[in-house]
Parts: structure tokens; C-alpha cells; sequence
């Protein structure tokens, strides 16, 4: 169960940075672990999202909202892994659907952190023993392409891109409806659930500033294919903007996308997409900066036979 600490800013910690705050205050926080927290949006200042290098003030009030403590550390498993490329730096894997990032509650194995730190053992330590050199995430039912840094500079390196957002992350998508123009792009303040936790919502009093563009890819009688370029990244972002936009994924079981597929005309289409059972999104392509060399460089991944065989039969049809 979450636990909410409420923290009023006492005379003479003016001017401290917010992650270095917090970290002296609450003893079972490390450093690292408030950042996540305030990347996560788990951390309000008078109600609104700071950074972690936001200088607080004397008598403002700090919510931090903690989840359930993690296992103690990740073990290494021997699992295959589909690697786009690797260096002494950095290792680009194409995430299949049903795998999670790392552990968390509830989840001590199975990961992708599991089966890199069987892979390589040198991964960076910036992001403690659950989540060794991840620099980004895709949610377990996503498929596609992410980066893990194997040493600290890269770690840091990459880190920064990403919250420059200068990162290229392109995801393609089959939603449900048409949309009325050919592409389009949507802004919003994305933040927590009130009521569900575990959902996230364009529509929430506190949050953090996201946008996504889209374009369409293709059309055809009940859904679309869309091309998406991430312009910030935050936790179901695209799920979110769509599902808001009148537009759920696809099959996605918390943001729409299962309760549409009862309504699809096609009996055959309607049995593919409830046995589809995740929603259809990919992270198709991701382009960055080398942290060591400074070149650009970018990688592209097909989309999972899954998410092609329900394109091959609306093609088809």
C-alpha cells in the first residue's frame, strides 16, 4: 500500500535543491530513489510538480507519496534477448510483449533486468540494484525498443537527452475510430489517477506537461494505424492522449481499448482483438546522441507478428 509523508520546509533549508532535501529528511529514501520518485510524479510542492533541482523554500509543504518497497535486489536469469546492438557503453534491446523493465512489487522475476545482468554484468549503477542501468521505460505489454546504459557516463549521458527530450522515439499504434485529419498533436497535463493509482489521466489536478504527435498511417473500417512521435515521455502517455482523444489502442485492457472491441462489426475481427489480449503499440524507432562519441545514431524494429497478423487481415479485408 502507498504511504503519503507530508513535509513542511523548516527554517534554514531555503535554497537546498528538492532531491537533496528530501533524501536528508526521509532516511529510508536515497537520493536516487526521491529523483524516481519525482520523475514518477510521486512528489508535489504546495500541490504542483517540481524538479529535482527545483531550490525549495522555508515553510513549503512537500507530499511525497512512496509505493510498496521493492526486492532488495535483482537476480541475473539466463533468458534470450533480442539485441539490436551492443558496445562497451550501451546495449539497445528489442522489449518483447508480457516483459517488464525490471522488478518491482509483486514482480521479482522474468524481467529485463533479470536477463541483462545475466548478459553483462557491467551494467551502470545510477539506477540502483532494481533497475541497473535503465534509462527508460515501455510498459510490459509494449513491445519495441529501448536502450540500457553498462556504465555510469552513459547512464548520465543518455539520462540527459532524454530529459532534453532531444531523444527521437517513434511508436506506431492501431486505435480504435478514425480521425478527422491526417495528423494532429495533443497536449496535456498527465498526472496520477484520483480514484485508481494505477492508471494515469490528461485530466488530473497535479501532473506533468506531456505531448505527443501522431499521423495516419493508414485507414481502414473500424480502426487506424497511426505513426507517433513522443515529444516528452511519460508513464502511458500515448495510451493516455488517445483514449482521451476519443481514439483508445486497441486492444489496451485499462484505457478503453477491450471494452470497444465488443462493438467492432466483424465477428472474426472482433475474436482477433480480444484474443490480441494487450494493447497494439510498438516502439518502433529510437534515435540518440552516442553518450561516448557523440554520434547520432538510430535504430528501427518491424512490429511484432501479433500486432502484423491483425494488419495483414485488415488489409486483406
Amino acid at each position: 500500500m502507498d504511504k503519503t509523508l507530508h513535509i513542511i520546509v523548516p527554517d534554514g533549508a531555503g535554497g537546498t535543491r528538492l532531491d537533496a532535501f528530501l533524501a536528508s529528511v526521509v532516511p529510508e529514501l536515497t537520493r536516487a530513489a526521491v529523483q524516481r520518485l519525482i520523475e514518477d510524479g510521486d512528489v508535489l510542492l504546495d500541490g504542483i510538480v517540481q524538479k529535482s533541482s527545483y531550490k525549495v523554500s522555508e515553510g513549503e509543504e512537500i507530499s511525497v507519496t512512496i509505493p510498496p518497497p521493492e526486492p532488495s535486489s535483482a537476480i541475473p536469469e539466463e533468458m534470450h534477448l533480442d539485441i539490436l546492438y551492443e558496445d562497451s557503453d550501451l546495449i539497445v534491446i528489442n522489449k518483447p510483449a508480457g516483459m517488464t523493465v525490471h522488478p518491482g512489487a509483486g514482480v521479482n522475476s522474468g524481467t529485463l533486468v533479470n536477463g541483462l545482468l545475466a548478459h553483462c554484468s557491467d551494467l551502470s549503477g545510477i539506477g540502483g540494484e532494481i533497475r541497473p542501468g535503465i534509462v527508460h521505460r515501455i510498459d510490459k505489454d509494449t513491445t519495441g525498443i529501448l536502450v540500457v546504459a553498462k556504465n555510469d557516463a552513459a547512464h548520465e549521458g543518455l539520462a540527459v537527452q532524454f530529459r532534453a527530450h532531444s531523444v527521437k522515439r517513434v511508436y506506431v499504434a492501431l486505435v480504435f475510430g478514425s480521425p478527422r485529419t491526417d495528423k494532429g498533436r495533443v497536449e496535456s497535463i498527465i498526472g496520477r489517477h484520483p480514484v485508481d493509482r494505477k492508471r494515469m489521466s490528461g485530466s488530473a489536478k497535479h501532473g506533468r506537461h506531456a505531448v505527443t504527435h501522431w499521423k495516419v498511417l493508414a485507414r481502414f473500417p473500424e480502426v487506424t494505424l497511426l505513426k507517433l512521435r513522443l515529444e516528452t515521455g511519460r508513464t502511458h502517455q500515448i495510451r493516455v492522449h488517445m483514449s482521451e482523444s476519443g481514439h483508445p489502442l486497441v486492444g489496451d485492457p485499462v484505457y478503453g481499448g477491450s471494452a470497444r472491441a465488443t462493438g467492432l462489426k466483424s465477428p472474426e475481427f472482433r475474436g482477433m482483438v480480444k484474443k490480441f489480449g494487450r494493447q497494439a503499440l510498438h516502439a518502433k524507432t529510437l534515435g540518440f546522441r552516442h553518450p561516448s562519441t557523440g554520434e547520432y545514431i538510430e535504430f528501427d524494429s518491424e512490429l511484432p507478428e501479433d500486432m502484423q497478423t491483425l494488419l495483414d487481415y485488415l488489409e486483406r479485408t
